[in-house]
């Protein structure tokens, strides 16, 4: 889902829309197909709005290059009516008229079940996206993650949001899954997943210096962990 305007992002999503906002050099929805394309998912459908006209624009760049072949011949397996075959990713153009509205008319063009995720979730990973395919199966799932592992990492909580799930207090991710037989959402089963990656949907200006923060702390790791095997 990356069809959003990003207003509570302040200056910083005033120039940018959302998906486009970069964490760590890198816009949000690349991070995001990139764990998705690294997990389990036969495809992935980029749900664009006319309220992010450019990012809709980026993803249209991308089936242009992934059409065109090294010989300048067309690749013709695009799809019919309102997808558009790009790299891997089809693009559906929904109207824009909210999350929930978009995601459901989105949801009327798409093979079941489908995992659904938000483009504001740059630290997402394909270990996770796979655990919640697991977790499915067939059925609906709604993922969420404690809320007191967002306010550890001080990143924003919508509080209308909330719910308990075994006895604690969890926020929605903006990762699900909707099962065959679901007229729309469903909400059967629920998975609470204790990660940092999915406790930080970058909403607001601090919620993206926590996401910077984390992927330093990464970087920092990784090659600590590369030195360390590199000299025993």
């Amino acid at each position: 889902m990356c069809g959003g305007r990003g207003t509570r992002l302040g200056a910083v999503g005033a120039d940018t829309e959302k998906p486009l906002v970069e964490v760590g050099g890198e816009p949000m929805i690349d991070r995001v197909l990139a764990a998705l394309s690294a997990g389990r998912v036969d495809r992935i459908h980029a749900v664009v709005s006319p309220n992010a006209p450019e990012t809709a624009a980026s993803l249209r760049d991308r089936e242009s290059d992934a059409r065109v072949g090294g010989d300048g011949d067309c690749d013709d397996d695009s799809d019919d009516g309102d997808d558009a075959a790009t790299a891997g990713v089809s693009v559906v153009d929904a109207p824009g008229d909210g999350y929930v509205a978009d995601l459901g008319y989105a949801l009327e063009r798409v093979e079941r079940p489908v995992l659904t995720v938000a483009a504001d979730l740059p630290l997402l990973s394909a270990g996770v996206v796979d655990r919640a395919i697991d977790a499915a199966g067939d059925a609906s799932l709604s993922v969420y993650v404690p809320v007191e592992a967002k306010r550890d990492l001080g990143v924003s909580v919508d509080e209308e949001t909330t719910t308990r799930r075994d006895g604690r207090e969890v926020a929605p991710t903006g990762l699900n899954v909707v099962g065959v037989d679901d007229g729309e959402y469903g909400d059967e089963n629920a998975l609470v997943v204790a990660d940092e990656g999915l406790a930080v949907n970058v909403n607001r200006p601090r919620d993206l210096r926590v996401a910077e923060a984390l992927l330093r702390r990464r970087a920092r790791d990784e090659a600590s962990a590369a030195d360390h095997g590199d000299h025993p």
